[in-house]
């Protein structure tokens, strides 16, 4: 049975950790079916957007340490080279050009919170726990946690968040930004994002390179890259219409 399920409902792809019963711990396998996952949606033109999340009652549990790491008796270098590797396995989706979304309903752990940060939106249900807890078990985060959890809440709250290594539950994550939407069911209103988002699939490209651009850029580089931007979309059906439907109006 696969570990990473990968299913296409129209534009939308739904990618879905498939080890329910030990809650979609990670371990080297099912990285690589990640990977392989992210890989085949960056090279399928028809994905317009995705949807993130885990088989069962979790999210997912982090990593299973038992093999994550290899031997430790390695040098610190050639580990360090290692976990990069495990990284890449998931990062892949921060470079992904449509929008993705992690529909989180239950315990985002460790290197699972991470897969979680690197989706553009994350849709909490009641029952989402948020877990940067490497520092409880005397680990170092890892897998771009303290980059991401800055990006998203701030350094004062990612500092803390990393020191204390305890769980945030659903509404608290809410409130300090962790998670963007908050649904009974986050799965069906990820995917109803997602259909959304994927119907104006052009568009929506453009404005994530836009959003990264503004987030890591001069104000100077995102006026350049949104003037362009707006430019090409004036080319845009949708926009032309609109003005017809003005000028009636006017």
């Amino acid at each position: 049975m696969p570990l990473v399920l990968v299913a296409d409902d129209g534009p939308v792809r739904t990618i879905t950790l498939n080890a329910p019963e030990r809650l979609n711990a990670l371990d080297l396998d099912v990285l690589a079916e990640l990977r392989e996952a992210i890989d085949d949606t960056a090279n399928t033109s028809t994905v317009g957007a995705v949807v993130v999340t885990g088989a069962g009652r979790s999210f997912c549990s982090g990593a299973d340490l038992t093999g994550m790491f290899g031997d430790l008796t390695r040098p610190t270098e050639e580990i360090r080279d290692h976990l990069k590797g495990v990284y890449a396995s998931f990062l892949g989706l921060r470079d992904l050009t449509v929008p993705t979304m992690a529909a989180v309903h239950g315990p985002a752990i460790g290197a699972g919170l991470n897969i979680a940060l690197a989706c553009d939106i994350i849709v909490g249900g009641p029952r989402a726990r948020y877990g940067p807890t490497f520092a409880e078990i005397g680990l170092h985060p890892g897998g771009g946690c303290s980059w991401m959890l800055v990006e998203r809440i701030g350094r004062s709250r990612a500092m803390a968040a990393l020191l204390e290594g305890a769980i945030i539950e659903a509404d608290h994550a809410h409130e300090i930004g962790l998670s963007d939407l908050r649904a009974d069911d986050p799965l069906a209103e990820a995917f109803r994002l997602a259909s959304r988002y994927a119907r104006r699939a052009e568009l929506s490209s453009v404005i994530k390179r836009s959003v990264d651009t503004a987030t890591h850029a001069g104000f100077a580089d995102s006026i350049d890259v949104e003037a362009l931007a707006q430019a090409e979309s004036t080319t845009n059906e949708t926009f032309r219409n609109f003005l017809v439907e003005f000028a009636a109006r006017t």
